[in-house]
């Protein structure tokens, strides 16, 4: 029997998989911020959103170059790209904090995801090349075992050393300081928000160092293949499981980014109903948002079990109407109920994404390596959706309906899509 990891692979594996952990914390320390810089820059809901806009973008701009990128290098190359990238992202936090504003703090963002996007688009190929085939499926799902240990990592430092140490005034109060007051607190706050991502710049130049100095390129690099990319993208725009896997992924990740970034505000809006204070009120939904990611964490190694017995496609079904419903309980109930129901939405989210990408590309043969990069660039829709969300946000609501919680129409809309391609590969295996 083939060992998962054979023992000559057995260091560039561990040093790989540390990449699935790494993108995972850059993930969940930035879903918290859309509330930290909207308070610090008295902003609205919808111009602190902005921050999910540059992130997820720059998934969707880099996601295609890489792809080619790897193809044509190697794979060590890809990783030493994305984690360069990744670690210039994170030290730009330091001339913008010394600027005070906040779209330097957008441009760190986007070149700190671009980094990300070599990353997520070289790491998984990379693993599964360590190895026999029989076992790639199996390392794989080991080493995306540790990408939800880096996004709770993530939620636990954006809690403990951001948003408990952001001065306490509430967004109300901010605003009615004199504005040499006003700029003091933004300069605290820019410093205690920005000196996380410097630390974590300073350990990936040193994780850059070892990835350069102990991984050798285990995998053949890629021979160039630019004449057949135009028949390529041809064929997987004529594969309607690929074609429609795509436009599902975009939805998906746009209900996964909105749940867990929305749920500060819908957290803090409940817990000061009850009496808290603002800063009280984002600091215990954080910890209802690490709640949501351990069910998630669970929940994966649940359905993993489920899927021997329960096909793709239909447990994806299930799960988006499980889903549908839960957030029908967000949008209509009121109180902790409500916000009970929008952790449990996690529960089902949790296999959507590596079941609609292996759905998506089952049957696409060699044009799997750009249609890859198609599946990453569908994580536009975390881009792409939370700025309509928070545009609700900052509404009015409908009658007895919260704004906050009318917003949460959109992740609604998000899982019928999913339910809808769940039923249409259902319906096309069987022919």
């Amino acid at each position: 029997m083939n060992k998962v990891v054979e023992k000559k692979y057995l260091l560039a594996f561990c040093l790989v998989t540390c990449c699935f952990a790494l993108w995972g914390f850059a993930n969940d320390i930035t879903n918290p911020m859309v509330k930290a810089f909207s308070k610090i820059f008295r902003m609205s809901v919808t111009d602190g959103a902005l921050v999910q806009l540059a992130f997820y973008g720059g998934y969707f701009c880099m996601a295609l170059p890489a792809a080619l990128f790897v193809r044509r290098f190697s794979f060590k190359a890809g990783l030493l790209m994305g984690l360069g990238l990744y670690a210039v992202g994170a030290l730009m936090f330091l001339p913008a904090k010394a600027m005070g504003s906040y779209y330097p703090f957008l441009f760190a963002y986007f070149v700190l995801t671009c980094g990300l996007s070599f990353l997520e688009t070289t790491a998984n190929p990379y693993i599964l090349s360590l190895g026999s085939k029989e076992t790639a499926t199996r390392r794989l799902n080991l080493a995306q075992a540790f990408n939800p240990i880096g996004s709770l990592a993530g939620m636990f430092v954006a809690m403990q050393f951001i948003q408990a140490k952001l001065n306490p005034l509430s967004s109300e109060e901010r605003a009615m300081l004199p504005e040499d007051q006003f700029e003091a607190v933004k300069s605290a706050d820019l410093t205690v928000l920005s000196r996380p991502y410097v630390i974590i710049g300073a350990l990936l130049v040193a994780f850059f160092l070892i990835i350069l100095l102990l991984v050798k390129t285990q995998a053949k690099k890629e021979e160039s293949n630019d004449e057949k990319f135009g028949p390529t993208v041809k064929r997987l725009w004529r594969n309607k499981p690929y074609r429609y896997g795509v436009v599902a992924q975009f939805f998906y990740v746009g209900v996964q980014i909105m749940c867990w970034t929305f749920i500060i505000q819908y957290g803090t809006r409940v817990f000061m109903g009850e009496g808290m204070t603002e800063q009280a009120a984002e600091v215990l939904s954080q910890r209802y948002n690490i709640v949501a990611m351990a069910i998630f964490c669970v929940s994966r190694f649940v359905c993993t079990i489920l899927l021997k017995y329960i096909h793709p496609s239909k447990l994806l079904t299930y799960l988006g109407i499980a889903g549908a419903v839960l957030v029908m309980g967000v949008i209509f109930l009121d109180g902790r109920a409500g916000l009970n129901c929008l952790v449990a939405v996690s529960a089902c989210m949790s296999l959507m994404f590596p079941t609609i990408y292996g759905i998506a590309l089952t049957d696409a043969g060699e044009d799997a390596k750009i249609g890859a990069a198609g599946l990453i660039m569908a994580i536009l829709g975390g881009s792409v959706l939370p700025p309509l969300q928070a545009r609700i946000i900052d509404g009015k609501g409908l009658g007895n309906i919260a704004s906050v919680n009318l917003s949460f129409v959109l992740p609604l809309i998000c899982f019928v899509v999913i339910v809808i391609y769940g039923l249409f590969i259902t319906k096309t295996q069987k022919k």
